[in-house]
């Protein structure tokens, strides 16, 4: 191979075959001086979306004190429930957030409401439709000059999904959806350049697609230095796998969907198939942005009430379907069977996080969390209530982003009890005896603290300064 690597930039490839694997960032292509002098500054944003609220019983009820979603307490002084604990470590990474939501939707019922998360839309319940860009689209136009990809757009079920049944969280600057991938195989072949007209096809036939890139790896090993060839060794283990997760993921995938009402417990699925498939997902966003190949995702959990392959995700943990632990908190061990599933939710979100956090900023300072901010949360609270959204901002500290809080905001529901305890679809259509503040007031901050110099995003012109 011949490689001069003072030619280098992070946007070269091992080559082989007809296809390209895209390299992470190497400070021998620099050189260790300019690398010291100048680290390079990223920032990434990734966000992602439940369906169908969170637990939330009454503080009277036995499970309130476990498997109540929002913490207890608030500022500094506050304690994870079982749903969130898993997220323990990574406690001074993190905030927790109650009392936002979109006022454009707050008496929308929560099954129509994931269209609008990221853009504050007024969407509406019925009739016309019209939305407006999402959050990360403008961030993508602000960041995505600087990457192959402008954003990378995930969901379970992919595609678009319909008005009010989104099945995507991004929406272009028109308002219209941007079709979500949902097959790992083809989110890997994004890692992937042509560089022959028959490129796609061989990387179709090829078993291991790294195979014949491997040689030209060990040739650019020899060139670099000590640390670049532990980082080259680390990527190549990450992607390779990433590459068997793939794999198996497509079991999931293939697994039919039943036409009729059948016993859905005789469906061919494994707890294994939606752990891996959640998992497989993460890692490809991992590997995206290792390689600036995108400074920007989003990742839709499954679609609202219970449509697609995503209903299966509880399965990770034992239940039949997601959808229904919403629905029956009222019956022995509801609310905990609803917790647990987002403890698993909760669960394989901290491992990404920690795993940016463990990695170290290519070319820059810190960790990759330190300068990726990762927005969880749904558009529904208990029962399908399109308020109190729960929400968590995890990383971003070379942003400037404060953590290691539960921040409450509003008035007249600062236990998070107003929206408790509803366990009919009759809960979405009460009035409101409590006060919160637009969401859009947190996606302002983010945009600003993004480098993006908005004045104004969903309707909001003001920002948080406790973030």
């Amino acid at each position: 191979m011949n490689m001069n690597l003072s030619s280098l930039d992070r946007r070269k490839f091992l080559r082989g075959a007809g296809v390209a694997l895209a390299l992470p960032w190497f400070e021998s292509f620099t050189g260790l001086a300019r690398a010291a002098q100048r680290p390079v500054k990223r920032k990434r944003l990734a966000c992602f979306y439940l369906p169908d609220g969170v637990p939330m019983p009454l503080e009277e009820d036995p499970a309130f004190k476990d498997w109540s979603w929002f913490p207890h307490g608030q500022g500094k002084d506050f304690t994870f429930t079982k749903c969130m604990e898993t997220l323990k470590p990574l406690r001074q990474d993190l905030t927790v957030f109650s009392g936002l939501s979109h006022p454009a939707v707050r008496r929308v019922h929560g099954h129509s409401n994931a269209d609008q998360f990221l853009t504050g839309a007024d969407t509406g319940a019925d009739g016309d439709y019209q939305n407006s860009i999402s959050l990360d689209q403008v961030f993508a136009a602000h960041a995505g000059e600087h990457t192959r990809h402008a954003s990378l757009v995930m969901s379970t079920d992919g595609g678009t999904g319909s008005p009010r049944g989104a099945q995507t969280m991004s929406y272009n600057s028109n308002g219209r959806p941007i079709p979500a991938e949902h097959k790992p195989k083809r989110i890997f072949d994004m890692l992937f350049v042509k560089s022959g007209p028959d490129a796609a096809r061989r990387l179709a036939l090829s078993k291991n697609a790294l195979d014949d890139l491997m040689e030209d790896a060990r040739s650019l090993k020899r060139s670099l230095s000590k640390r670049d060839q532990e980082t080259l060794a680390e990527y190549l283990q990450s992607v390779r796998d990433t590459e068997v997760k793939v794999e198996k993921a497509k079991r999931w995938l293939n697994i039919p969907l039943p036409r009729v009402d059948v016993d859905h417990l005789k469906l061919d699925i494994t707890p294994d198939d939606p752990r891996t498939y959640l998992r497989t997902m993460y890692d490809l966003i991992y590997l995206a942005f290792k390689t600036d190949t995108t400074r920007v995702a989003t990742y839709q959990f499954g679609r609202e009430n219970g449509v697609g392959i995503s209903d299966y995700l509880g399965r990770a943990v034992g239940f039949k379907l997601t959808h229904q632990l919403s629905h029956g908190t009222k019956e022995p061990d509801g609310f905990k069977n609803f917790g647990i599933y987002c403890r698993f939710i909760n669960d394989e979100l901290g491992r990404f996080a920690a795993r940016l956090k463990a990695t170290p900023e290519p070319g820059g300072v810190g960790d990759m969390l330190d300068n990726t901010v990762l927005l969880f949360g749904s558009a529904s609270s208990a029962f399908h209530l399109s308020r109190n959204y729960p929400l968590i901002l995890i990383g971003g500290r070379k942003m400037g982003f404060k953590h290691g809080q539960h921040l409450r905001y509003g008035q007249g529901n600062e236990k998070n009890q107003a929206t408790s305890g509803i366990s009919t679809d009759a809960g979405w259509r009460a009035d409101m005896g409590y006060t919160e503040l637009p969401l859009s007031n947190l996606y302002l901050t983010m945009l600003h603290k993004l480098g993006v110099e908005a004045e104004s995003f969903g309707g909001s012109t003001e920002t948080l300064k406790e973030v």
